[in-house]
C-alpha cells in the first residue's frame, strides 16, 4: 500500500479556485485583457508563469505576464480571507494518518499564503510536511512539485505515493511524476477531466473519498 499521501491544497483542501479565477479575471483586465471567466478558471492550478502564455500566447506573455502576475498577488490576497476549508479536509488528513499513511501538502502557493492555508484548515501540527513555491522552479503540469513532495520523504528509493488533487493540472503533474492520482470534484472540473488527465478515479467530494478511501489506491494493499 502506498505510504505517503500527497493532498493538494487549492481547490482540493481549500476552497481557492474561484477566488483565484477573479483575481486573475481583475488583474488581466488592468493590462486591457478580458477574457471569460469559464477560460480562466480551466487553467486554476496550472503554474502562474504558464497561465497568461496559455491565455494571451507568447506576445501577449512577452507584454503584460509580468505586470499581471504581480497585480494578481495583492488582489488575491484581498479575497484570501473569504476562503474556506472544503469540507472533510481535516477529517480526511487524519483517516490517511490513521491508516498509517505519511501525509504531505503541496502547494506552488506563496509561503505566507500556505502559512494562511494550515492556520485555516486546522493541519499544521498533524501532517508530515508540505511545499511552497520556493521549493519549485515550474509549476503545474510540471512534476516539480509532486517530485518535491516525494524528495521530502528520506528513503532511499522513495516512497509509493498517490497524490489528491482537483485539477486537470494535479493529475497531469502527478502522471509525469510516475505516481497515481485521486481526483475530486471540489474545484470545479468535470469527472471526465479529470479521468483523462490520468486520475485512477474521482469523487465529488472529500466526505465521499473517506467513505470509499478503500476502493482507491491510498486503499488497495
Amino acid at each position: 500500500m502506498p505510504s505517503l499521501a500527497i493532498l493538494d491544497i487549492d481547490g482540493t483542501l481549500a476552497d481557492t479556485n474561484y477566488h483565484h479565477a477573479i483575481a486573475w479575471y481583475r488583474a488581466l483586465r488592468q493590462r486591457g485583457l478580458t477574457y471569460p471567466l469559464w477560460q480562466i478558471h480551466r487553467r486554476m492550478g496550472m503554474g502562474g508563469e504558464k497561465l497568461v502564455a496559455d491565455l494571451a500566447g507568447e506576445e501577449g506573455e512577452r507584454e503584460h505576464g509580468d505586470a499581471v502576475r504581480a497585480a494578481e498577488t495583492p488582489l488575491y490576497l484581498e479575497l484570501i480571507h473569504e476562503v474556506a476549508a472544503i469540507p472533510g479536509a481535516r477529517e480526511l488528513v487524519e483517516e490517511l494518518q490513521g491508516r498509517g499513511h505519511r501525509v504531505v501538502l503541496a502547494s506552488s502557493a506563496k509561503p505566507d499564503e500556505v502559512d494562511h492555508y494550515l492556520d485555516l484548515l486546522g493541519v499544521r501540527e498533524i501532517v508530515d510536511g508540505w511545499t511552497t513555491g520556493g521549493d519549485v522552479e515550474a509549476t503545474k503540469p510540471a512534476p516539480d512539485l509532486v517530485e518535491a513532495a516525494l524528495a521530502s520523504e528520506d528513503t532511499e528509493d522513495g516512497p509509493a505515493a498517490v497524490l489528491v488533487g482537483d485539477s486537470v493540472w494535479d493529475c497531469e503533474a502527478a502522471r509525469r511524476a510516475g505516481i497515481e492520482s485521486i481526483g475530486v470534484l471540489t474545484g470545479g472540473f468535470a469527472a471526465e477531466q479529470l479521468r483523462e488527465a490520468g486520475a485512477a478515479c474521482v469523487f465529488e467530494s472529500l466526505e465521499d473519498l473517506r467513505a470509499d478511501l478503500d476502493e482507491t489506491p491510498l486503499g488497495r494493499s
